[in-house]
């Protein structure tokens, strides 16, 4: 399943279901077929994900240094987190806050 994001505000978002969710969580959005998020509920929900996108980071910091305590090389590969999920999204909160339209997906 693909989640699409859409507001008269912006362009529409397409979110794979696994990173989708997770997002909706986050903003304490239940995952489903369809929703809303009012621009009343925008700055919360902008500051909820950047504050897990920070939590995520020093989590990531923590175990890195953690691993190079033990003598263990760290890996070159960089997986996809949180803050590179979360940006596109937070963008859009951003500009429909701004232009005071709600964003709905399954509609």
């Amino acid at each position: 399943m693909i989640y699409k994001f859409q507001s008269k505000a912006d362009s529409d978002l397409f979110m794979n279901v696994g990173p989708a969710e997770r997002i909706l969580a986050i903003i304490g959005k239940a995952s489903g077929p369809k929703g809303i998020i009012e621009p009343a509920e925008m700055p919360g929900a902008i500051a909820k994900l950047e504050a897990a996108v920070a939590e995520e980071e020093q989590a990531q910091a923590v175990a890195a240094q953690a691993a190079a305590a033990d003598g263990q090389v760290a890996s070159a590969a960089q997986p996809i987190g949180l803050k590179q999920r979360a940006w596109p999204f937070i963008q859009m909160l951003k500009r429909c806050e701004q232009a005071q339209t709600p964003v709905v997906w399954g509609v």
